[in-house]
């Protein structure tokens, strides 16, 4: 989440995000990633309700999701089953700015091809852009 601040503008603070996984699934971390976004604007909104803090740290939403290949074909937000058959398994983390945060990919029982590759960021970057407009709605509505 560091990557979501401007931390001189957080101050001496130390904000604490965790996430319980009650049931891990192909996507559980980047579903942490993209709630815990959310757990943090509403804790810098109520850090500014409370007159401790100026102005918003925040600089960009962060979302992530999860990408593979199963079956030849590239999916977005792979469930158990699909990431455990998954040649290829990739996690994407960017921001509302288009940019990455963290690309992590494996060929899990195959090698692949910059061509897949580019497929699966624009897919990936496709499903996160999805996830940025619920993460502002949800935060719009609270």
């Amino acid at each position: 989440m560091r990557a979501a601040l401007d931390l001189n503008k957080l101050g001496e603070r130390t904000v604490w995000v965790d996430c319980d996984v009650l049931q891990a699934d192909g996507g559980t971390r980047t579903a942490a990633i993209t709630g815990a976004f959310v757990a943090l604007s509403l804790a810098m909104k109520k850090l500014m309700a409370e007159k401790k803090l100026a102005q918003s740290p925040i600089l960009n939403a962060v979302a992530a999701a999860s990408v593979g290949i199963v079956n030849g074909r590239p999916l977005l937000d792979l469930c158990f089953t699909e990431d455990v058959a998954a040649a290829v398994d990739m996690n994407l983390v960017m921001n509302a700015a288009g940019e990455f945060i963290e690309v992590q990919g494996t060929g899990e029982e195959a090698t692949f091809t910059e061509a897949q590759l580019a497929d699966l960021l624009a897919l990936g970057k496709a499903g996160i852009r999805e996830l940025l407009a619920a993460q502002g709605k949800a935060l719009a509505e609270g």
